[in-house]
């Protein structure tokens, strides 16, 4: 637990190092805007009047003033640097901890400090929480006292969804505010702006339009990801033949000299991708992503979009997701979506995740595709599946009102007294093994649950269907 800085308007306090100059912190440090207004993206929460600039022109905590916030969001989208930014606001005082590393007792000494701060001093205390979500439950409620009456301003960070990791009483004491993934636009005029500027790279290098794309499309719209790999890249242009000749241009300790206009190093496409050559994979396998990524996996085989469904399995496999959770959701689908419509939709689909156990990755890839190709392009019915609910809802309802004698069993002794079993028709002994007989409870005689659809194997079973309820029922 530490304040922290409020600005980032110096590097080097003067004392040289024995290298005769300070190293830079990371280019994403350096470019950390100081103001809303240098922030990229995120101008859903900008506005005029917007709580976020209240909170950075210094509106106060408590009653009168602006509540905490919650800003949830991907990586790299801005939560830390908002922190920073209201911390600058006028009378605030800065205080940061992380959820990995810091307790209870962490969480109190900053509420007891806070208060002194407030009420002797005069001073707002911000307390930037990152990594809201790792907190136990224990742990946030020691925010409660502090949040609600007004001792600090919380900007909690997280990029779980807080409906699940926040705690309901510190949820409903904060606004919830969500970030987006940067746009393709705002991550190239935040590299562009990182190359020209002095507290970037000072000119040192020049992007070519390819380079700049290809930093912009691996970047996942992520900000700090692209800085990272700006910096790298650049790195990487100064090192090779087309660099600036030692002394000019650039120091030996990898900081950008002074402005070349125009005559240092050009970073090339090559350059970018031997800097980044990955894109960014935005998945979780314990958070949202997680769900929203099968969500849409299932939702586009049931929709019968086979290119939908296969970007998703890439996207799962490429993510590191567990084969056996993907294969058995297959297996689910199998029978929600495709159901009767082709009934070796599921015998394929249990295939599948037998083969993914016995070979595993990376082959089992090549099964769980084929797989999700069948299921895609099968065609689909949840008729079986939605007549099981109909039974469900009325067995819960009370409808049902026991067995039929004839059909109750009539083994042990005592049975046959009691008329178990008496009149039971064997359906072998029917013509075509097919009996007139009812099965049903009383008061569901006739009712029907299942409705075949007109798709695939569907449409021949709907006509046979038919034919067996009219034996059976002797109509």
């Amino acid at each position: 637990m530490s304040d922290l800085f409020s600005g980032l308007a110096a590097f080097d306090d003067g004392e040289p190092d024995d290298g005769g100059t300070r190293p830079l912190p990371p280019l994403a440090v350096r470019m950390r805007p100081r103001s809303l207004d240098e922030l990229v993206g995120q101008q859903h929460l900008l506005g005029p009047g917007s709580p976020l600039r209240q909170l950075a022109q210094g509106a106060k905590a408590g009653p009168a003033g602006l509540t905490s916030v919650i800003l949830w969001g991907p990586p790299g989208t801005g939560k830390t640097t908002l922190a920073h930014v209201i911390a600058r606001g006028p009378g605030r005082k800065f205080v940061e901890l992380s959820a990995i590393t810091a307790g209870v007792k962490d969480v109190r000494r900053v509420m007891s400090q806070a208060l002194t701060d407030r009420d002797l001093n005069g001073r707002t205390t911000v307390l930037f929480l990152d990594e809201i979500h790792r907190f136990n439950k224990a742990q946030q409620d020691a925010l409660l006292p502090g949040v609600e009456n007004g001792w600090v301003v919380l900007v909690a960070a997280t990029t779980e969804n807080p409906s699940f990791s926040v705690v309901s009483p510190l949820l409903s004491r904060s606004l919830l505010l969500t970030l987006k993934p940067l746009e393709d636009q705002d991550i190239r005029s935040l590299l562009v702006r990182a190359v020209e500027e002095e507290r970037g790279l000072n000119g040192s290098v020049s992007l070519t339009d390819e380079a700049l794309e290809h930093l912009v499309k691996l970047s996942g719209g992520d900000a700090r990801r692209s800085l990272t790999a700006l910096e790298a890249a650049a790195a990487v242009a100064l090192s090779g033949p087309g660099g600036p000749v030692a002394g000019e241009g650039g120091g030996d300790d990898g900081a950008p000299g002074e402005g070349t206009d125009g005559d240092g190093a050009v970073v090339t496409l090559e350059d970018a991708e031997r800097a980044m050559d990955v894109a960014a994979q935005r998945y979780d396998r314990a958070g949202d992503q997680h769900y929203d990524v099968v969500s849409a996996f299932i939702k586009s085989i049931r929709g019968s979009d086979v290119d939908a469904s296969l970007h998703y399995l890439a996207k799962m496999i490429e993510a590191g997701e567990d084969p056996r959770f993907i294969a058995r959701r297959i297996i689910i689908s199998a029978s929600e979506d495709v159901g009767m419509a082709d009934p070796t939709a599921l015998p394929m689909a249990v295939s599948a995740a037998q083969a993914v156990q016995l070979i595993g990755m990376p082959e089992g890839r090549i099964v769980l595709a084929q797989a999700v190709v069948h299921l895609a392009t099968a065609p689909k019915s949840n008729a079986s599946y939605k007549a099981l609910d109909a039974a469900i809802a009325d067995v819960r309802g009370g409808r049902g009102k026991g067995v039929p004698a004839h059909l109750r069993d009539a083994h042990y002794p005592g049975a046959k007294q009691l008329g178990h079993g008496a009149g039971y028709e064997y359906s072998h002994d029917a013509p075509h093994g097919v009996a007139e007989q009812q099965y049903a409870p009383d008061d569901l005689v006739g009712h029907d649950y299942y409705s075949p659809t007109g798709n695939g194997a569907e449409r021949s079973i709907s006509e046979r269907l038919a034919r067996l309820r009219e034996i059976i029922r002797g109509r």
